[in-house]
């Protein structure tokens, strides 16, 4: 049996070890047992595991405290912590400590062995992971992530108005980072060490819409005990983003075709014009061509607005940015709450590439604060995912048991070239003949002959293509 990694284990009681010991050994698993913490902590000065799992309780250094040590000096070792005596505050403790699993005794042979085999694979990986995250997080954090094309297509415009004073209309999907592009397009421009002031229309009640951009002067209206400058004036030599500008009510936007026009507007309760200097971003998810037929929104406003207009691609078209985004709010999401960024397994990526993400780039970064705070350990499973994302999960279940075989085939493909994909041919094949590979040897119990007869195999090309598909086997 293929080696499936290496664990240390640390408890006092020799009955423990022993029995995990031969399991591990049995599973693959190359087990080393400590009978204290102290002793593990002198063999990784020369050596380290893939994994570590500790009692909680023993004499000296308990496992809290050795959680502690281990998480300081070698955080890419993932820990489980095991105890007899199973308690709220034990788990609690365990997890704030950083620990991969928390296993309470007594436990069932094969799950634990089963979560050993799990920390290993995730220890094994963890440095190169690390190793990539750190490529990944330069000292500046980019302003905005992509590489598919369509991404690239609102760099170029960006910086073709890097030097430009000119009104730009940003349109897309809600969630596709809409304010994330006008704060750029305004960092990039001349007005950049002016103010930045955002106002979303479709959160502010009507009745406030109008003092809230214009402003009012003092005993303009019931409560208006001082004067208040308004987002224009805050705005001034600035950029002005006006989000969701489909939903500014018809007598404000004869208000603000005027200011677009001459410059400048009366405050609430005013007499005399302000006069301001304002770039004008504005950005909606509607159809604003459509609202202009409707009746619903000024023609003369929407010329005005839709001088330059920037489309941003909703995720199901930029599906090979969905790797890249995962990893950088993962890591985002673990800095703030101060803890390792967890580690999606490969079939947890690939699945959560195929996700149509209908919030976008916002549904993908709560998606990743929720699995930072909810995932049990640091690598993460299909299970972990959070339960609107399983739900989707069974229903394309369902689809492929009506659609058959060749359905989740069609869409494997379609996904394939969509996320910009090469030699998509050459990878179908080797995924099928890795899934061919890998069932047989588990319907078989791993006796590669029986395996190689019932795939029409020979046994040595068994053993070459297990070999050339790099399968863990």
């Amino acid at each position: 049996m293929s080696n499936s990694g290496q664990v240390w284990v640390v408890d006092d009681d020799r009955s423990i070890r022993w029995v995990l010991e031969r399991a591990l050994q049995k599973a693959g698993i190359l087990p080393r047992c400590f009978s204290s913490a102290g002793q593990l902590l002198d063999a990784l000065e020369t050596s380290t595991p893939d994994a570590i799992l500790t009692d909680i309780r023993m004499p000296g250094i308990d496992g809290l405290a050795l959680l502690e040590r281990l998480k300081a000096s070698y955080p890419a070792i993932p820990v489980i912590i095991m105890t007899a005596h199973s308690d709220l505050e034990s788990a609690v403790s365990a997890f704030h400590g950083g620990a991969f699993e928390y296993l309470p005794k007594p436990f069932d042979l094969d799950d634990a062995v089963d979560l050993i085999r799990r920390a290993c694979s995730q220890g094994r990986r963890q440095r190169q992971e690390r190793s990539e995250i750190s490529d990944l997080a330069p000292a500046k954090t980019p302003e905005i992530i992509g590489e598919a094309p369509a991404m690239q297509e609102v760099f170029r415009a960006i910086a073709r108005l890097a030097r430009s004073h000119i009104t730009v209309l940003i349109n897309g999907e809600s969630g596709t980072g809409k304010e994330l592009v006008a704060r750029a397009l305004h960092r990039h421009s001349p007005r950049a060490n002016k103010a930045f002031i955002a106002l979303n229309m479709a959160a502010i009640p009507r009745d406030l819409l109008e003092s809230e951009l214009f402003g009012h002067e003092r005993g303009a209206f019931t409560g208006a005990q001082s004067r208040r400058a308004g987002r224009f004036e805050q705005a001034d030599g600035g950029t002005l983003f006006l989000d969701e500008i489909g939903d500014m009510p018809a007598e404000l936007q004869t208000r603000l075709l005027r200011v677009l026009a001459d410059g400048e507007f009366f405050s609430v309760g005013a007499h005399t014009p302000t006069r301001v200097d304002v770039r004008i971003i504005a950005a909606t998810h509607q159809n604003l061509e459509t609202l202009v037929a409707q009746g619903r929104f000024r023609e003369d406003l929407f010329h005005r607005l839709n001088v330059i207009r920037v489309h941003i691609p909703p995720m199901r078209e930029r599906r090979q940015d969905i790797p890249l985004l995962l990893r950088h709010f993962l890591l985002e999401a673990s800095r703030e709450l101060g803890v390792d960024a967890k580690v999606l397994l490969p079939d947890v990526e690939e699945y959560l590439c195929r996700l149509d993400w209908p919030g976008n780039v916002r549904q993908l970064e709560n998606t990743c604060r929720w699995i930072t705070v909810m995932a049990a350990g640091r690598e993460v499973h299909l299970d972990d995912l959070p339960p609107e994302l399983l739900q989707i999960r069974q229903h394309e279940t369902v689809a492929l048991a009506e659609g058959g075989w060749e359905a989740a085939f069609k869409r494997w493909v379609y996904d394939s070239l969509s996320r910009g994909g090469h030699n998509v041919a050459k990878d179908a094949i080797d995924v099928s003949e890795g899934i061919l590979i890998t069932t047989a040897l588990q319907f078989t119990r791993g006796r590669r002959q029986e395996a190689a007869k019932l795939l029409g195999y020979g046994r040595n090309t068994l053993t070459r293509k297990i070999s050339e598909l790099k399968l863990d086997v």
